[in-house]
């Protein structure tokens, strides 16, 4: 398994997507961003978006929610402002350069956090995990969505073998759901609730955690 992917690399991957990414990942993304927004309607209230990139998901929310969305890289977060711009999205209230690691919002803010198709890709996914259920307020939901490493059969052979060359477009193949799983057991306020394959090939996955009320005392 490789190394997390550094965040300089990711920075300088999604600048050079940042024109086309709307046009070549739109449609690809399209099932999975949908269900992850339709998740997340069903929470409602305050939602934050990380990795919220070009804006693609703006139109897969509606006016019960309140949306703000970060992303690390400049270039993405212009033009979702550009298409903020267009005065169809009275929902979405901030957008903003920031990394995921370290949110510059006070604890129990939001009613719901969403990455789509971005924790697979952070410098230390853990810790921007960890970052997300602070932001909650108990009983909030991380939601996430993203294509997760096969772990067995020929499917993994291919991910494994194109992991090195997929990290410089921004991609990984080869995350494991047990990082996820892992890191809720660890944390200790927070608890799966969700993990199913998104229809209708299941390429993508959707898994939902809860911040528990109280956090579980360390041992």
């Amino acid at each position: 398994m490789l190394r997390d992917p550094a965040k300089e690399v990711m920075e300088k991957a999604y600048a050079r997507w940042a024109p086309v990414y709307d046009v070549l990942c739109g449609p690809v993304f399209l099932n999975g961003r949908r269900a992850a927004a339709s998740a997340a309607r069903e929470v409602g209230g305050r939602i934050l978006e990380i990795g919220v990139g070009t804006g693609l998901s703006f139109d897969d929310y509606d006016a019960t929610t309140e949306i703000t969305g970060i992303d690390i890289s400049e270039p993405m977060i212009a033009r979702a402002k550009e298409r903020l711009n267009s005065g169809r999205y009275p929902y979405v209230r901030d957008l903003k350069v920031m990394d995921a690691q370290n949110l510059e919002y006070p604890d129990a803010t939001f009613d719901c956090v969403v990455g789509q198709f971005v924790i697979t890709l952070v410098e230390d996914p853990e810790r921007v995990l960890s970052e997300c259920a602070r932001v909650l307020k108990p009983g909030g939901q991380i939601i996430l969505v993203n294509h997760l490493y096969s772990e067995k059969g020929l499917a993994a052979a291919v991910e494994r073998l194109l992991a090195q060359k997929a990290r410089r477009l921004g991609l990984r193949p080869e995350f494991p759901f047990q990082r996820l799983a892992a890191w809720a057991e660890n944390h200790g306020g927070a608890e799966l609730i969700e993990r199913r394959k998104v229809k209708p090939f299941g390429v993508y996955t959707l898994v939902r955690f809860r911040r528990a009320e109280r956090q579980r005392a360390a041992a």
